[in-house]
Order: structure tokens, then sequence, then C-alpha cells
């Protein structure tokens, strides 16, 4: 697999860090820069804007993102995806003041695709 493969539009589901039972629902846009390093842009619950860039190796994507909170506060993380397919990605992701103990969940389907049901 390579980098170009995954460019595109996901519909994602996860769960939060540390908060056991509360899950979202968003979409992901992967593109490339001039560099060919990823640019990625999620919307979660319609109504959250996050930011991310990141690089790819190995069938491994790895994005470092932020968002701004409810009180103007920035806040950062990384996720890391290991890319099943290029339709399919199974991610964990931590956020920089989120509970250490925890791992935030997500998977990625390409728009377009068969989902498969999130367990």
């Amino acid at each position: 697999m390579n980098i170009k493969e995954l460019v595109g539009n996901y519909s994602i589901v996860g769960s939060n860090q540390g908060q056991e039972g509360v899950t979202y629902k968003g979409t992901l846009e992967l593109a490339l820069d001039e560099n060919s390093r990823i640019i990625a842009k999620w919307l979660i619950n319609n109504n959250q804007e996050q930011n991310g860039t990141g690089f790819f190796k190995d069938n491994i994507l790895v994005i470092n993102f932020n968002y701004k909170g409810d009180d103007d506060t920035i806040f950062k993380g990384v996720v890391v995806y290991k890319c099943i397919t290029k339709d399919l990605l199974d991610g964990f992701w931590s956020e920089k003041h989120g509970n250490p103990l925890y791992l935030g969940e997500e998977r990625c389907f390409r728009v377009g695709t068969l989902k498969e049901v999130w367990h």
C-alpha cells in the first residue's frame, strides 16, 4: 500500500479516551501536501473540527492533531492507524491532557464501501 491510496473521505466511529461507553461518529478527510505528507481534517459529531498532519510507513499512519475546545483551549494529541486496507483504518489515540490510563479508539471506513459493525 502507498500513501496516495489513502487519500479520500472516510466515515469514522470511535470511543473517547477514558470515558467507557462514550462513543462518537464523524468524518475524516485525508489529503497530501506538496511534500507527500498527510493533511487530515476530522468533523466529530457534526460540530467539532480537528486538524492534523502526519506520515505513513509500513502500513502505519501517524497523525499529530489539534482542536479548539469549548473554552477556546487548544487540545493536542496523536493518532496511530493500522491501515488494514486502503478502505479500512483501525486506530488508537491519546491527547496530551487526556487520562493517561486509557487510549481512545477509532475505526475509519472509506465513504462508499461496505461498513462493518463496530464492536
